[in-house]
Formats: C-alpha cells, sequence, structure tokens
C-alpha cells in the first residue's frame, strides 16, 4: 500500500500486460493472482499477469516458477511490492492448479498428515463471517435512509398500555367510546429497573450468508463443461459458488463467465470459448467485450481506482483485442454491469452526475466533454463497478454529515480547554479541534500517537464513550500499551520507548473515567477496524444500530479503503465525532481509494499535524526519507547497519545469517523479534525463498501440515488486506490450529493453501502497521524496479530499535527515494465532497 500496488505499465491501471488477449492458453487455476481475496470477497479475476504476485495481504498460495527476477506485480498481492512472480499461464492440457502451497508443499501432500477433515464444508470461514456482517450492516443502513426519508406514524412504536392510551385517546377525539379496559385496567406493581450489563467484546455471530456451498450437483455439473471447453476441472467449486446453481447454463450460454474466477485471464478464457462455441467464437462477441470490460475494472480495482477514465478503458480493451471498444463500454453499461459518472474537472459547485447511456459527446483525446449543459464546464467521463462507486458515495455522504452536523455537547467549552492545557504541545491542539468539529484529521509518525493516547485519556475524563480503531492487532495491541502508560502518569515507562512494550500494572482500571489500562483492561477502549464493524469487537451498537460510542480515533487510517471507510461513517450516530489519524507517507491501503490522502487534498476539516519527531537515529534516516533525501545517520549504538550483497543467493544467505546469529548476538533482540521485509513473493530473494531458508535455520520439519510445522511463524489473511501474524500450534481434523495475537484461531483445511503464508518474511503491505525491535529489509538486485519512497519509509519505518538492509539494488535505492512518488490512484471522493462541504478556513 510507490504507496499503491504497483503494475506492469504505467499506461494501465489494471494489473494487465498490454498484448492482446484474443490468443491464449486453456484457463487455468492461478491461485497466485489473489484467489484468497477473490475468495473472499466475491470478486471477480484476480491480476494474474506475467508480472504479478499473490495479493495484497500476502495470502495466495505459492506459485512455480519463483526462480528469476520479477517484473513489477501487478494486482491483488505483491502488487504493493512491485516484485511478483512470473505468472502461471497454464499450459495446453494442464488440468488442475499448481500443486506448491505456502511453504512449498501441498495440502495433504503424500505421506502427510491431513489438515482438514469432514465437516469443514459446513462452517463459515472467518472472511465469509465478516463479509455477512458488512452486508446485513449495508442494508441496515439502507432500511435507516429509507425510514428517514419516509413518513413517521406518531406513536408507531409504542405497544402495550401505552399503545392503548393512544388508541383512546384517538378515539375521543374522533367521537368513538373509547375501550374501557385501557382506564380499568390495574396499573401494574412497580418493578425495579436492573442495572445495565457492562458490554465486553466478544465474537460476533457468524449468520449464514447463504448455503455453505454449492450443491454437488451444481459441482459435478460445472466440472463437466470445464472438461469440454479444457478448462481445469479444479475451478468446478470456484466456479459453481459464484455463478449459482445454473452454472453449467450460464458458462454454456457465455462461456466468458468463466472470466468471473479468480486467477482466471481473458486469453484462457478465450481458449474456453473456443472450444465450447467452435466456429460461433468472435473476438467482436458481445459477450467477450462486456466480460473482458469487467475484467479490467477489477484489475484497476485491485490497483486501487475506484473508477477508470474512460479513454484508458477503451485503449486497454483495445490491447486486449476488443475491436469496438467503445461498443464494449456501452454494452457493459446496459447490462448493468458498470456504472458512468461525468464529474466535473474545474468547477465544483455542481454535484457529479451519473452518465445514463455513458459517453456521448466524449471526447477520446482527453476523456472531458466540451460543455457541461451547455455551460461550457469541461467534465470528465469516468466508468467504475457499482460495488466501489456507491460505496464511495457513501463514505462521501457519511463524512459530510460529520462535518456538517454540530457535535454532542459533551463537557463544556471550559471542560475542554482544560483538558487541552493539561495536554503537550500538537496533542492539545488536537484536543481542541475535535471539541468543536465532527471531523479531524491528526498526521505524524510513530511518536505522534502518543497525541491520539492523549486525546483518549481526556475524552474518557469529560465522559465520553471514547474508542480506538486500529488497522490490525499488532497496532491495536501497542497502541492500548501506549494508551494504558498515559492512564498511569507521566512516570510509568514510555511503551514506545524500544526496551519494553508492557503496560503499567498500576494504570487505572476505567472506573475513574479515564482510559481503561491495565492487563485485560486496555483493549476494551481500543479494537481493530475490523473487529468493531463484524462486532468482535468495541461497544457494540445502539437500538438504531449505529456505534454506542461518542468518539471514534481510527489509527493507520491510510489503510481505509472506501469500503471500510464508507462502513465506519454510516456506523456512527448523529452527534459523534470521528478522527483519522495516522502517516500520510506510508503505503496507502490494499483495497480501491485513497481516503486519507483525498481528504487531506480536500481541506474540508481541520488538520493537525504532529510536532513530535520520531527519536533516534532510525527517525532521522526515516524523516529524511520521507520528504526525499536518503542521507547517512550517525548510529553508535549499531541503529542501522548496511549490508551489501552481490546477487540473490548471497542476499539470502546473509539475511539468515543476521536473524539466527548476528542480531541476536550483537544486539540481544531474539530471532522471535526480528521481522524480515522484502518487495515481493516470487523471486530468488522473495518472502518465499527468504522464508523456506528461514524456516530450515529456526524451524525445521518436514511440513507434515500443509507445508507447515507447530512452532512455524505465519502471516494468517482472514479477508483481503488483513493480515495476523501468529504461529502455527498444530493441525487435526477440524484444520490448522493457530495463535494470533494472543487468540486461538482454526483455519479450515480447504482455506490453508489460500489464506497462510509462513511469516519470517513479510512484503510492506503485509507489514504495515507492525513493529518490531529488530528488521531486516533485504533489496535484491531484481528488486530495482519495484521500490518507491513509501516503499522504503514503510519498510524502514516498521524497525524500533535496530534496522539492517540487505543491499544489492545500488543507486537504485536512493533514486527511488528522491524520484519515485506514490503512484497516482484515479478516484472519486473529492469530487463528491466538494458539493455537500465547504472548504474549511
Amino acid at each position: 500500500m510507490s504507496t499503491e500496488p504497483e503494475s506492469a505499465s504505467e499506461d494501465t491501471a489494471e494489473a494487465v500486460d498490454a498484448g492482446p488477449g484474443a490468443q491464449g492458453a486453456t484457463p487455468g487455476a492461478e491461485p497466485d493472482a489473489a484467489e484468497g481475496e477473490a475468495a473472499a470477497d466475491g470478486r471477480a479475476g484476480a491480476a494474474a499477469g506475467p508480472s504479478e504476485g499473490d495479493g495484497a495481504d500476502g495470502a495466495g498460495p505459492a506459485a512455480a516458477g519463483d526462480g528469476g527476477s520479477d517484473a513489477p506485480a501487478t494486482g491483488a498481492d505483491a502488487s504493493d511490492e512491485g516484485v511478483g512472480e512470473p505468472a502461471r499461464a497454464t499450459e495446453a492440457g494442464t488440468t488442475g492448479p499448481a500443486a506448491d502451497g505456502p511453504g512449498g508443499a501441498g495440502t495433504g501432500e503424500p505421506g502427510g498428515v491431513d489438515v482438514g477433515g469432514a465437516g469443514g464444508a459446513d462452517r463459515l470461514s472467518e472472511a465469509e463471517a465478516e463479509l455477512a456482517a458488512q452486508r446485513l450492516e449495508r442494508e441496515r443502513i439502507e432500511r435507516r435512509k429509507a425510514e428517514r426519508q419516509g413518513t413517521i406514524a406518531a406513536g408507531g412504536k409504542l405497544s402495550g398500555t401505552a399503545a392503548d392510551l393512544l388508541a383512546a385517546v384517538r378515539a375521543v377525539e374522533s367521537g368513538e367510546k373509547p375501550t374501557a379496559t385501557v382506564f380499568d385496567d390495574p396499573a401494574p406493581a412497580p418493578r425495579r429497573t436492573a442495572q445495565e450489563p457492562v458490554r465486553r467484546p466478544r465474537p460476533a455471530a457468524a449468520e449464514p450468508a447463504g448455503p455453505a456451498g454449492p450443491v454437488p450437483e451444481a459441482v459435478e455439473a460445472v466440472r463437466r463443461v470445464l472438461a469440454e471447453g479444457g478448462a481445469p476441472e479444479a475451478l468446478a467449486p470456484q466456479t459453481a459458488a459464484l455463478l449459482g446453481e445454473a452454472a453449467e447454463e450460464a458458462l454454456r450460454a457465455d462461456p466468458w463467465q468463466l472470466l468471473r474466477v479468480g486467477g482466471v485471464r481473458p486469453e484462457q478464457a478465450d481458449g474456453f470459448a473456443r472450444a465450447l462455441l467452435g466456429a460461433e467464437c468472435r473476438p467482436d462477441d458481445e459477450r467477450r467485450g462486456r466480460a473482458v470490460t469487467v475484467w479490467l475494472l477489477e484489475q484497476a480495482a485491485l490497483a486501487g481506482h475506484t473508477a477508470l477514465e474512460l479513454p484508458r478503458l477503451t485503449a486497454t480493451l483495445a490491447q486486449r483485442g476488443v475491436p469496438d471498444p467503445d461498443a464494449a463500454v456501452q454494452s457493459t453499461l446496459a447490462e448493468g454491469e458498470a456504472l458512468a459518472f461525468q464529474d466535473a474537472l474545474e468547477q465544483t459547485g455542481t454535484h457529479p452526475r451519473p452518465a445514463p447511456g455513458g459517453t456521448e459527446g466524449t471526447d477520446e483525446a482527453d476523456g472531458t466533454d466540451g460543455a457541461d449543459e451547455g455551460e461550457g464546464h469541461p467534465v470528465r467521463v469516468l466508468i467504475g463497478l457499482e460495488r466501489y462507486a456507491l460505496a464511495e458515495e457513501s463514505l462521501a455522504d457519511g463524512l459530510a454529515r460529520l462535518v456538517n452536523s454540530t457535535p454532542k455537547q459533551d463537557g463544556s467549552a471550559a471542560d475542554w480547554e482544560r483538558a487541552a492545557a493539561g495536554a503537550p504541545g500538537s496533542a492539545a491542539e488536537l484536543i481542541r479541534a475535535v471539541a468543536d468539529h465532527g471531523l479531524v484529521l491528526h498526521t505524524g509518525g510513530e511518536a505522534s500517537l502518543a497525541e491520539p493516547a492523549a486525546l483518549l485519556h481526556a475524552a474518557h475524563a469529560l465522559g465520553l464513550r471514547a474508542w480506538a480503531a486500529a488497522h490490525g492487532p499488532l497496532g491495536r495491541d501497542r497502541f492500548a500499551a501506549l494508551a494504558a502508560h498515559r492512564a498511569a502518569g507521566p512516570h510509568s515507562q514510555d511503551p514506545t520507548a524500544p526496551a519494553s512494550t508492557a503496560p503499567d500494572p498500576a494504570a487505572s482500571d476505567g472506573s475513574d473515567g479515564s482510559v481503561p489500562a491495565g492487563p485485560g483492561a486496555a483493549e476494551r477502549a481500543v479494537v481493530t477496524v475490523s473487529g468493531l464493524l463484524t462486532g468482535a469487537e468495541g461497544p457494540g451498537r445502539d437500538a438504531d444500530g449505529a456505534l454506542d460510542l461518542d468518539l471514534l480515533v481510527v489509527l493507520d487510517a491510510p489503510q481505509l479503503d472506501v469500503e471500510a471507510g464508507a462502513l465506519l461513517a454510516e456506523s456512527l450516530p448523529d452527534g459523534a465525532r470521528l478522527v483519522l489519524s495516522g502517516d500520510p507517507g506510508v503505503l496507502w491501503s490494499a483495497g480501491p481509494g485513497r481516503v486519507f490522502a483525498d481528504l487531506l487534498a480536500a481541506q474540508i476539516c481541520p488538520r493537525v499535524a504532529s510536532r513530535r519527531p520520531d527519536p533516534g537515529p532510525l527517525g532521522e534516516l526515516v524523516s529524511g526519507i520521507g520528504i526525499g533525501e536518503l542521507g547517512q545517520v550517525e548510529s553508535p549504538g549499531k541503529e542501522v547497519v548496511i549490508v551489501p550483497v552481490r546477487d540473490a543467493g548471497e542476499a539470502v544467505h546473509r539475511t539468515v545469517q543476521l536473524v539466527a546469529d548476528s542480531v541476536p548476538r550483537a544486539l540481544g533482540v531474539p530471532a522471535e523479534e526480528t521481522q524480515v521485509i522484502t518487495p515481493g513473493h516470487g523471486g530468488a530473494a522473495g518472502t518465499r525463498a527468504l522464508n523456506a531458508a528461514l524456516k530450515q535455520r529456526l524451524n525445521p520439519g518436514p511440513g507434515r501440515f500443509g507445508g507447515f510445522d507447530p512452532g512455524d511463524r505465519v502471516a494468517y489473511s482472514p479477508a483481503p488486506g488483513r493480515v495476523l501474524p501468529g504461529r502455527v500450534v498444530r493441525a487435526d481434523a477440524d484444520g490448522l490450529h493457530l495463535t494470533c495475537a494472543d487468540e486461538a484461531v482454526v483455519v479450515p483445511k480447504e482455506r490453508v493453501e489460500q489464506s497462510v503464508r509462513h511469516g519470517w518474511a513479510l512484503t510492506a503491505h503485509q507489514a504495515v502497521g507492525g513493529r518490531w525491535p529488530a528488521v531486516v529489509v533485504v533489496l535484491p538486485g531484481d528488486a530495482a524496479q519495484a521500490l518507491s519512497r513509501p516503499w522504503v519509509y514503510t519498510a524502514f519505518g516498521r524497525a524500533a530499535r535496530h534496522l539492517s538492509v540487505v543491499h544489492g539494488v545500488e543507486q537504485a535505492l536512493p533514486r527511488a527515494v528522491a524520484e519515485v512518488p506514490a503512484k497516482p490512484r484515479t478516484t472519486r471522493l473529492p469530487v463528491l465532497l466538494a458539493p455537500q462541504v465547504p472548504v474549511a478556513d
């Protein structure tokens, strides 16, 4: 999260190569193209191009062909790093997906212990449960909107005696005789008011999102049609689940529907269509044009775009062998598979409107209309998938509601001022801004986390129901320790100091209104964003379905994509305050959008920039990278060490030596607290090669459990963009048992290959939100094209005490820091906000 998934071409937003797709191989199962993400969120087609990796969260299975240098990654997985692995374009005759799973061993290999067992198909995965919760939340939001727009009948929610009394009054007013029993019934005996129980975090009930899986008959029918078309039969379960019980009929009627399955590329879908349709299969088939258009929009979303400009889309369609790109786009819009928008370019006083029918009057050269309803206002025409377009509009509406509303008056102005006066520096500015505004932005590095912690403490002291939400469990636990330290007082040990992250056991228990702290208490005020939205963590929801809180501080705000941002904004009650806090220099979200950056640019609310510099040589180094300078820093305590290498093989050898021997011996940091970060999953020094070497040295074993052994460090991805570091405990009939952030997790056998990797080495996207005592950043020679200022800033910034750089890219590193900024993403949020919210002073 350059700050977004890299793409193979500067001219294409999606993870696609430049060649036309009319000729291709038989469709192949390419789980490396972020199959884990596609399975989790239902999106069709992950990027599996010739230069791709595995998924922005790094959860996809391993791919064959890792042995060379890779082009910049493009797609759902190694898209952040730009160094992926060559895609596995399935050759003719291939009948199944590649067999290598995470760690290099397939699940259930001969002679191994079977990870899964009976009953796994009936259990919802964590990702499915989260998606179900998000779907229910969206439905609830729509019902709330509809209720607000409709006429509210007086007394409509009354029941019992109250309803009878209202009926009697209306009867008297109308001249009718009231019901006698209304007045004759004796008053019930007074009941003692029960004290409201303390709400505690608990796992959300996994409500079924539908059938647990496709029926066997449907899967078998799809298997037959796939075999007839020369496609791998292993795709049958996924295809049947995606297309429904009528999947066989759908594929025969439109073979290019196979392109909706994760990992299938246009040239592979073309081969499948030729086998089924014969002479009727033509490049100008309308069905093919629609399928390729939707696929390209999906690839654009994987690269971070919420929509594509029309000229860019049509140009890429032409590269993909679509003879009439304009007709393909029009057909896609007519079928409702995508939406068109016209956004004003120069003036922002007019709300962007949908463009029915799409593209009349569009200048193909620049994507602008010559006039906007005769007023001469240029517009750009954008095409986007409904899912992300509606999420971005919902996000804009929710943020506008916060900005334009008056925050709930919790405490007097004097109380807020006293709280601000007791906070140092820019923390006081943050408290004052939150006192008067519903939306506030806060920027800064690692040291600036002390300011949201001070805000949380002040809010609790004022009686607000205040919560903080981090991107992942590592960030949650780190901030919880900091909040506990703040509540304990200025004389307790600073948990951000390298030596310790433990909260003071004498910290407040929250009974005095301060931030809950101490063992088992701080986390009640600090949660993860996903846990908050699903109800697994946090305060729960009130009677209207809104989050039961007054103030929400979102940490790691650059990691918010438009869908998570929309759910958060819509879930906040009226009068609540929202603070988005984060470091603008880190990689952007794995999902589409650039919410934090767009809000900073829109200038619609107060922004408080922290003046707390990150301390020490590491802080000096990372701060310089943030402004484009890679300078030398004095490191008397070996805080920064450069290890030059000649090739990838030497890079792997020196990395293992650093983790297992040099860092523990010289600095006292054990291997368990040292994290390796590298640009991609593939290649001779990618995460696969490094994890294999580190496992052999630190936890050797046969990989009996689908490539894993007890004690292995792993990275578990329950949903796109979410990575939970953990360890393998055991495996049995239920699946692979992990411990992640001190919580037990069971991954069903069928999801192990898609969602679990070894975790000694991570990509920068996977490491976002985490921080370790020691970090080893590996930069092999084939990583040069993947480097950018945000990538280097993110990777180097994960180190708290020590940073080793295994350096094999020579001048590419300083050049990337100085000259390669974040790649732009096409989004609509600033334009959507402009007519609703005035620019802040």
